[in-house]
């Protein structure tokens, strides 16, 4: 993908960033180099990779699922300034 340097301003200009001519120069630069790295990467032949969870071969301890708390909503809900059918009540904020 090619990019100039109107296309640059334009999206300063969409950002409603500020941009000098010189920045706009290096920010094209930039963005230059960064969409060749892509068109590099896109250019992988990458059909026989199976793809990975992790970059080092490890395996993920796992706990067992069990419950570890008491429930004690009911606590918490005592002292909530309002509370309805087990729900906690706020103010309307959005109108």
């Amino acid at each position: 993908m090619t990019l100039s340097l109107d296309d640059v301003k334009r999206v300063a200009n969409l950002a409603r960033i500020e941009i000098s001519e010189d920045e706009a120069q290096q920010v094209l630069m930039q963005l230059s180099g960064i969409f060749d790295l892509i068109e590099q990467m896109q250019a992988i032949e990458t059909s026989n990779i199976e793809p990975m969870s992790h970059a080092q071969d490890m395996i993920q301890r796992l706990r067992e699922d069990v419950v570890t708390e008491s429930d004690q909503h009911m606590l918490f809900q005592a002292i909530a300034p309002q509370v309805e059918a087990g729900l906690y009540l706020v103010p309307k904020v959005i109108e």
